[in-house]
């Protein structure tokens, strides 16, 4: 308990600028913190908290190729030649390092830093805010574009009726003395929009969703994405919210853990292959309990993952320790300082006072209000765009349908 958790480890080559030379090793993501190992002396030449660092982005010039690049403390450090490749390492990394931001335990280890602290914090959100007004802008303008595309296909569809109009003056003119318009044929009617029915599932309660990185059986692309638990069983979602997997509860076959912050849930087929996915998440340990419950018989918790709760207990012990495990690890974040899961680690964050100014938690506030008004206005223009979006799909194959239509009718006119 008093060694910290490895999360996960990746071979690539590091930057060291002191001797301008690419030195290979392992860079390590632990709860708290990123490190890298040199293979050669095996001297760690990187080891710094996930909350401090700045930015994580995938860079590449003339002379670095598929770089990552890490910026803490006015450092930027440079990773090259990872393995199994830069976006896998790149989604695991900014995801572990938004939910140490989020989480409530930041608030702890911000206590325990020093009042620029939270200099860092308002610099951090004001470049957030930044970011999301650029992309407000972007989707507004993304809008009009949809707006003035269901202009032009309102405009299309009364054209379409002026030449349906024209059409049939056409095929049975006032002057001809065997006017069809006798014998009139019921009109060919506009396939409508018919409301979807609403479905069930979707109004199901959520238990819990959290953001996960998604493996795929043995595809090595880590995508981000979302879990949620529902009471009849669990659903996969990418980023873009569209459903890759829904688990009923009796088509989970078994739920390994592998570590408290990654579980892999399989569902067997006879003649194919297995369907499985691999899913990671800081927030992991707050699933595991709810499987549990849900999936008590089919739930198995790997060797290295009881490694982590102790030797010395009976197997059903084990199993229900391992998140309470992982929960003092992330109570760590609070107190790097100290073992997780030590009482003296927990009497010292009761303990210490926050440092952050009234003049900071207050511009922290305002900034969060800003973000929040900003998340609320992009999530309803997306449904708005999505609803458009929806709306010129169906107009477009009316309108491809009245052209066939008029197209025929014009044919047997000529």
């Amino acid at each position: 308990m008093n060694e910290e958790i490895r999360i996960h480890s990746w071979p690539c080559s590091y930057y060291l600028d002191s001797n301008k030379q690419w030195i290979p090793g392992k860079l390590s993501l632990t709860p708290t913190s990123i490190k890298f190992t040199a293979d050669k002396t095996g001297e760690l030449l990187v080891d710094f908290q996930l909350s401090g660092i700045g930015e994580i982005k995938k860079e590449s010039s003339h002379f670095i190729f598929s770089s990552l690049t890490i910026l803490e403390k006015g450092s930027k450090h440079w990773f090259s030649s990872l393995h199994p490749n830069r976006n896998v390492v790149f989604n695991i990394l900014e995801h572990f390092w938004r939910e140490q931001l989020l989480s409530n335990q930041e608030s702890g280890a911000g206590a325990a830093l020093e009042s620029s602290k939270g200099k860092e914090l308002t610099g951090m959100l004001e470049g957030s805010q930044k970011r999301l007004e650029d992309t407000a802008k972007v989707l507004h303008s993304q809008g009009e574009q949809f707006d003035n595309i269901m202009r032009g296909l309102h405009k299309i569809e009364g054209d379409m009726d002026v030449a349906d109009r024209l059409l049939t003056e056409l095929e049975s003119p006032s002057w001809w003395p065997f006017s069809t318009k006798l014998w009139k044929t019921p009109l060919e009617s506009k396939p409508k929009e018919t409301p979807s029915s609403p479905n069930t599932k979707t109004q199901e309660a959520i238990l819990l969703r959290i953001p996960v990185i998604i493996t795929h059986r043995t595809d090595s692309n880590a995508k981000p994405g979302n879990l949620t638990v529902l009471p009849s069983g669990l659903e996969i979602r990418d980023c873009n919210s569209q459903l890759l997997q829904r688990f009923e509860s009796r088509d989970v076959d078994d739920i390994r853990v592998h570590t408290p912050y990654e579980i892999s849930i399989r569902q067997r087929f006879i003649g194919k292959p297995d369907n499985s996915y691999r899913l990671l998440a800081a927030r992991m340990p707050e699933v595991i309990p709810i499987l549990e419950m849900q999936f008590s018989r089919k739930m198995e918790f790997l060797e290295d993952a009881l490694g982590f709760s102790g030797a010395g207990k009976s197997p059903q012990d084990l199993g229900a320790s391992i998140w309470q495990a992982a929960t003092g690890f992330l109570g760590a974040a609070a107190n790097p300082g100290f073992p997780a899961g030590s009482r003296e680690g927990m009497d010292k964050e009761q303990l210490q006072v926050q440092k952050v100014s009234q003049e900071e938690a207050k511009e922290l506030r305002q900034i969060l209000r800003k973000l929040k008004g900003l998340a609320l206005e992009t999530e309803a223009e997306l449904e708005r765009q999505d609803e458009a979006l929806d709306s010129i799909g169906s107009s477009v194959d009316r309108a491809t349908l009245n052209i066939q239509r008029h197209n025929r009718r014009m044919r047997k006119l000529t």
